[in-house]
């Protein structure tokens, strides 16, 4: 298992990875509206934090060698489902054509009172 981490994305609160490698996948955390330059949630609503939660995801791609194209899956927690729309409006923007298998479940709660988190497992490439 190799532990991924950049200064692009919020430091990890807590004892976990921003992202580990295992197995020929990348496992990220679940990301939530951070701004790693100063650990606060961005203000706006779900559209806003969408936006800032793929910026964060990107950032742990990147660190990886990554990139959307190459997830697999992705699970997105909403704390209200009537945000879905929305959400789902921003994650397609960053997928593109890409559709990678999704899980999408509303939650009772999430760190910061933040409106959406989202983890995502990507595939690394074939090392020879």
């Amino acid at each position: 298992m190799n532990t991924i981490a950049t200064s692009d994305a919020p430091k990890a609160i807590g004892p976990y990875s921003q992202a580990v490698s295992a197995g020929g996948f990348l496992f990220t955390a679940g990301q939530i509206a951070l701004d790693p330059a100063t650990m606060e949630v961005v203000s706006g609503g779900i559209t806003e934090q969408t936006e800032r939660v793929f910026a964060n995801l990107a950032a742990v791609l990147e660190a990886a060698g990554l990139g959307f194209s190459d997830v697999v899956k992705t699970t997105v927690f909403l704390r209200d489902m009537a945000d879905f729309a929305a959400m789902n409006e921003v994650y397609a923007r960053h997928m593109g054509d890409h559709r990678p298998a999704r899980s999408t479940v509303a939650v009772a709660g999430l760190p910061k009172d933040v409106r959406v988190e989202i983890e995502l497992v990507a595939k690394l490439p074939a090392t020879s």
